[in-house]
């Protein structure tokens, strides 16, 4: 195929994906006067023209026909829980749910915005000196870059999105009302907590009367009018339960179109190309540096794109799956160990706790994506893990997303699964019920990886992604113990019935859990064990960076996107003030 490619005119940097990340270093790097143009295998997508809210609500168009998401038939990945098993393809979407368009996951996620807690960076580290050495199967490893790095980040992500909450640690100084566990930050919260509904509200009170200290949930959803730094404006939430799998109409959820695109989209050095799908990365002469990229676009010409830069900003699977398809760095051997390409990869393990009451109205139609309370007691190393037989944990909270017809139908413990008992527990129990959920870390394990699978292949011709993954005891017991304390809060709310959801068995591909997928190009200190360096930047090609999830060691208890956030900027000041003075390694090997 690279003999039949158009050569096009080169460019200074080429971005292959255009959600989040792509969005921030587009703006980062033309602020810097670089030329950058940016790659999206999917479609154009704008808040007035594909959100208003004349149709937004769709939930049959968007939820079950996944109109934001891949298509399955063009690409996709196979999955087996373990090595020794046949991996098949996933025909349909189920567990996680890539975006494909421009805004990628931006538009789709909920807005749960979190910062990642101190002890998470040094996951291995802190652990074996608290603990103990850790099972010479778990490959958990610390980050490269701690939180103190990072806070200057994680405040500038949480500014451009207009993040409502509540400081719990300001400058070392504890604050009530917040989440006091979390790591010290410089200011408060851009916006205030969004105004409560009830069922939060009683997971507040239970929680407080069983010793916790409960706190707002951070949202990217707008408690009030707001005026990014970049001078774009976003308006107030009208709690009308379409966030997750769907873009916001009212300019109120925080996505690279209601936050950056109005200035990006209008400068001279920055252009956007739609449904151009990249292949492949290419290389010198010598392998030690990228010179582009080679992409298909929407007529199937094959055109190759000379760039002085190449940032992969796609989804967390693909990063990596294009760097093998590109055979760059070494790819992960599980038997041995060695490699680094496909390492770690790593998810979430969720479970929850349904309650139903008799006497109270939780009216769920009135939500937001991040509308919730939140306690933190369970999550990192924020307990003491002495005798438990796991590391890590998770936040626990009472969301009030969505009470969406066709999605949402709380219904008690053995109830029947359709019918005329069915339909008539729905229509007893959807008012007065809610859910607590737990939101758990997935540590790293020698065997959950990424690799080529030997048999399929994508539309384009080219080896799928194959994924290797289940959950281990580590999870098992984890989860349980975050399970037992969400039903402890439970039960102290007096409720009519209380039934817990336990998360059991083997890893299933098949029913939606939460689109957080890490790992496959690690950050880390060492090129032996890690694909990039404390900035993003690629061991072997010194001018390929990689953003996104794909770069988590392991996945910790909260939502990605803050520190995916976090993360781009910290690399976008790392390649302004340090690549460009003296482009070449930023880390020494």
């Amino acid at each position: 195929m690279a003999s039949a490619a158009r050569k096009l005119p080169p460019v200074d940097v080429v971005l292959v994906g255009f959600g989040w990340t792509g969005a921030i270093l587009g703006q980062e790097l033309t602020d810097a006067g670089l030329n950058v143009l940016a790659l999206e295998r999917g479609g154009w997508r704008d808040t007035s023209t594909d959100f208003a809210v004349t149709f937004a609500q769709d939930e049959l168009r968007y939820m079950w026909r996944h109109a934001l998401f891949e298509e399955p038939a063009r690409e996709t990945l196979t999955f087996r829980n373990a090595p020794s098993e046949t991996a098949l393809p996933m025909r349909h979407l189920g567990s996680f749910l890539p975006a494909t368009g421009v805004g990628g996951a931006g538009i789709h996620w909920n807005g749960q915005n979190w910062r990642f807690l101190p002890s998470d960076f040094v996951a291995r580290s802190h652990n074996e000196q608290r603990y103990g050495k850790l099972s010479d199967d778990m490959t958990v490893q610390d980050w490269g870059v701690t939180y103190d790095e990072l806070e200057p980040y994680y405040d500038k992500f949480e500014y451009l999105c207009g993040i409502a909450g509540k400081a719990g640690n300001l400058n070392g100084q504890i604050v009530a009302g917040g989440n006091p566990f979390e790591g010290a930050r410089k200011r408060d919260y851009p916006n205030p907590p969004l105004d409560m509904v009830y069922a939060p509200t009683l997971f507040e009170a239970a929680a407080r009367e069983t010793g916790h200290k409960p706190f707002p949930c951070p949202a990217a959803n707008m408690s009030r009018p707001y005026t990014n730094p970049l001078g774009v404006q976003l308006g107030p939430c009208t709690y009308c339960g379409f966030c997750e799998k769907f873009g916001c109409g009212n300019y109120s959820k925080s996505s690279p179109q209601t936050t950056i695109h109005p200035v990006l989209l209008r400068k001279k050095n920055f252009e956007l190309r739609t449904e151009c799908n990249v292949l492949r990365v290419l290389k010198d002469s010598a392998g030690k540096r990228a010179t582009g990229v080679v992409y298909i676009d929407a007529q199937g010409n094959e055109l190759e794109q000379p760039a002085e830069m190449v940032v992969l900003c796609a989804f967390a699977h693909h990063n990596p799956h294009l760097m093998m398809l590109s055979d760059i760095g070494k790819r992960y051997d599980p038997k041995t160990g060695e490699g680094v390409i496909g390492k770690n990869y790593a998810y979430q393990i969720v479970s929850g706790v349904d309650v139903f009451f008799d006497d109270k109205i939780m009216n769920p139609f009135v939500g937001a994506g991040a509308l919730g309370v939140g306690i933190d007691e369970y999550n990192g190393d924020n307990f003491d893990h002495s005798g438990l037989g796991f590391i890590g944990g998770g936040y626990l909270a009472c969301w009030q997303t969505n009470g969406r017809p066709i999605e949402y139908h709380p219904v008690p413990k053995d109830t029947p699964k359709w019918g005329g008992k069915w339909k008539a527990a729905v229509a007893k129990n959807y008012l007065t019920s809610l859910s607590i959920s737990t939101h758990g870390a997935v540590m790293s394990h020698r065997n959950n990886y990424l690799d080529l699978d030997p048999t399929y292949r994508n539309a384009y011709g080219q080896p799928l992604l194959r994924l290797t993954f289940d959950y281990t005891d580590n999870e098992h017991k984890m989860s349980d113990y975050l399970t037992d304390r969400a039903t402890d809060i439970a039960k102290a709310m007096k409720a009519r019935e209380v039934h817990a959801k336990p998360r059991q068995g083997h890893y299933d591909i098949a029913p939606y859990q939460t689109t957080h997928n890490t790992g496959g190009a690690i950050m880390g200190t060492d090129p032996k064990t890690s694909a990039v360096n404390k900035f993003l930047q690629s061991w072997d090609l010194h001018n390929l960076f990689v953003m996104g999830t794909a770069v988590y060691p392991q996945n910790p208890g909260y939502n990605p996107t803050g520190t995916v956030g976090a993360l781009t900027y910290w690399a976008a000041e790392a390649i302004k003030t340090q690549y460009l003075k003296n482009p070449g390694p930023l880390v020494q090997a």
